[in-house]
């Protein structure tokens, strides 16, 4: 006896819920998304991305940006609602001249990131600090954001 399969219904055996080729053609794009970027940012752009760490604590969240080369000045940091942004810019170095340059791979220019806070913070309460190309900003959480303890009554 024959099994009829379904017009539109593959027989091919289903790898990460598609068929093969499918789930090859979504890898490919999110490593072009990530190589070239989806927009200004991706790693060929020139565009800056810094990392950052996003981390929490009973009493606070707290984010480490790596901003090397870039002066306190130049950093931006804005809260809206539970986005925090940070957005400066790094300068180019003055050409040189009679120097030939065989790999530029540094970036240069304007960058911006914007991550979702977990918690409410008390945003007059922030405070940031830059040192030695590391951006750290700590977030107090607001009291309705802390975990509160409830006793068990028996």
């Amino acid at each position: 006896m024959k099994t009829l399969v379904p017009r539109g219904v593959s027989r091919q055996p289903s790898l990460w819920g598609h068929d093969p080729f499918t789930a090859l053609r979504e890898e490919m794009c999110d490593l072009r998304s990530r190589l070239f970027g989806d927009g200004e940012e991706g790693w060929f752009t020139g565009t800056m991305v810094p990392a950052l760490d996003l981390s929490e604590t009973d009493n606070a969240v707290e984010v480490r940006m790596d901003l090397p080369g870039i002066t306190a000045k130049d950093i931006d940091i804005q809260i809206n609602g539970n986005v925090l942004t940070i957005t400066g810019e790094r300068r180019e170095e003055k050409e040189e001249k009679g120097k030939t340059f065989h790999r530029v791979e540094r970036s240069y220019g304007n960058f911006s990131r914007s991550v979702t806070l977990p918690c409410t913070v008390i945003e007059s309460e922030v405070a940031a600090e830059y040192h030695e190309g590391v951006l750290c900003v700590k977030l107090p959480k607001a009291e309705e954001s802390k975990a509160h303890k409830i006793k068990v009554k028996g």
